[in-house]
């Protein structure tokens, strides 16, 4: 899948319902306030990143393919940064972001519990990294056999997994979340999405966020 094709998933009924849910996870529990800055950790064609600065946040976007940077910077306000890097050894010093956010990229990589590590390095106050999560009807639909579409060679982690990854790191708070209960692409599917309490963890997306110590 080119960055293009990705990117214009967004735009569908489904991918539009899927982005903005799992960006109001994210936004609810980074508490973020306009002028803060962001870290976008694999951050793809920068969707989140230009959503949350939609939202007045000093957003960076990191990711190692130069390619989707290239997409990113072109579809984008000059506002925002784009940095290619690996999230496995971020390019900034402890504390350099108010906020470090990461939707469903990590699960891409290996030594996630590292890139875990850098995220929580650079954040000053708070971050949201999220997960695919096995636990999810997403998972029986897009994620068994080595995933289809943009989910092919994901890994796909249920709670007690992600919790594990943040055992001894400094951070404090930790809280699990979920979104995308059903994926969907139904007016009925959205409306039942509102309601549902996203600390039942059989959400698409398994968001855990903290404050850095």
């Amino acid at each position: 899948m080119n960055p293009a094709e990705y990117d214009a998933w967004y735009a569908t009924p489904r991918g539009r319902r899927i982005g903005e849910a799992e960006y109001a996870l994210a936004a609810r529990q980074l508490d973020a306030q306009p002028g803060d800055s962001l870290l976008d950790v694999g951050c793809g064609t920068g969707w989140f990143s230009r959503r949350a600065a939609a939202d007045g946040l000093v957003v960076t976007g990191l990711d190692p393919n130069p390619a989707w940077l290239d997409f990113a910077r072109a579809n984008s306000s000059h506002a925002l940064s784009w940095v290619e890097g690996d999230a496995r050894a971020l390019p900034y010093a402890d504390g350099s972001f108010d906020h470090v956010l990461s939707i469903a990229a990590l699960c891409f990589i290996d030594d996630e519990r590292r890139a875990v590590a850098e995220c929580v390095r650079v954040a000053r106050q708070r971050f949201a990294i999220g997960w695919l999560n096995r636990s999810s009807l997403l998972y029986w639909q897009k994620g068994r056999h080595g995933g289809s579409g943009a989910y092919r060679g994901a890994r796909w982690h249920d709670a007690r997994e992600i919790r594990s990854v943040f055992a001894g790191l400094p951070v404090k708070n930790l809280r699990l979340r979920s979104a995308i209960f059903l994926p969907a692409a139904t007016r009925c599917a959205a409306r039942l999405e509102r309601i549902l309490p996203s600390v039942l963890p059989w959400g698409g997306l398994m968001l855990a966020s903290g404050e850095t110590i």
